[in-house]
């Protein structure tokens, strides 16, 4: 079992940065994967950036280079650095974690891109 709870989202101006939080339950180190997904209205969920147990990353190509995804096993913590905010970037981030066979979701966290 892993517990998810996303923090840091919020209103920023286009080209403002963000830094979203996701508190495990266990130590990522332990997970097979983490990432950062997200939804806007009308839209299906869809994958932002992941990182593996080794630190292996993946991110989605509208983000590469404006987004960093992190983790610090000493807090249970995985980050998602956003920088350069656009106005394709607001939606619902969630948290994920898959361990074996199982995926794990956060509740969500909202980010909004508005001058």
């Amino acid at each position: 079992q892993v517990q998810l709870l996303e923090s840091g989202g919020g209103l920023v101006q286009p080209g403002g940065s963000l830094r979203l939080s996701c508190a495990a339950s266990r130590s990522p180190f332990s997970i097979n994967f983490m990432g950062w997904y997200r939804q806007a209205p009308g839209k299906e969920r869809e994958l932002v950036a992941i990182i593996s147990y080794d630190d292996g990353t993946n991110y989605a190509d509208s983000v590469k280079g404006r987004f960093a995804i992190s983790t610090d096993n000493a807090k249970n913590t995985v980050y998602l650095q956003m920088n350069d905010l656009k106005p394709e970037d607001p939606a619902v981030y969630y948290c994920y974690a898959k361990l074996w066979t199982k995926n794990y979701w956060g509740q969500g966290t909202q980010v909004t891109v508005s001058s």
